[in-house]
């Protein structure tokens, strides 16, 4: 019966979001998760609160997990999935959200997403390699 409605709801969320291949929406939802383990807070000062992701910082957090996964060929791999600027995460996100995937909260909008960073600046082969460069210094 899961199983069923995990493959309606799958079709339902290919047909609601356009031209995104599978791979690209489980790139999102582990970027997701991946971010929101970067944005917990403190666990010794808060406990085990985990914390909502906006759509602002779920972008910042997609291209550092692209960048981290793909390293210089992440926007090749965005590309090749039609994810061309951040407002693709938003159209995934709310495909999902209309999924029933995710949950949205009253201030979420697809908003969120426009313009967070242009794709060409912010997958800059130079920056990715000093990125790459100082966390292999660490």
């Amino acid at each position: 019966m899961s199983e069923q409605v995990n493959h309606d709801q799958l079709r339902s969320l290919l047909r609601a979001a356009g031209p995104y291949p599978l791979e690209a929406y489980q790139f999102v939802q582990e970027g997701l998760s991946f971010t929101s383990q970067q944005a917990r807070l403190d666990p010794d000062v808060y406990g085990e609160l985990d914390r909502h992701v906006t759509g602002q910082e779920l972008c910042m957090g997609l291209r550092e997990y692209a960048i981290q996964r793909y390293g210089l060929l992440a926007r090749t791999v965005l590309e090749c999935w039609r994810v061309q600027r951040t407002e693709d995460f938003g159209r995934m996100v709310f495909a999902m959200i209309n999924a029933g995937l995710l949950k949205q909260q009253a201030d979420d909008s697809i908003e969120d997403f426009t313009s967070v960073y242009d794709f060409r600046e912010a997958f800059d082969p130079r920056d990715i390699e000093q990125a790459i460069g100082a966390q292999q210094s660490s």
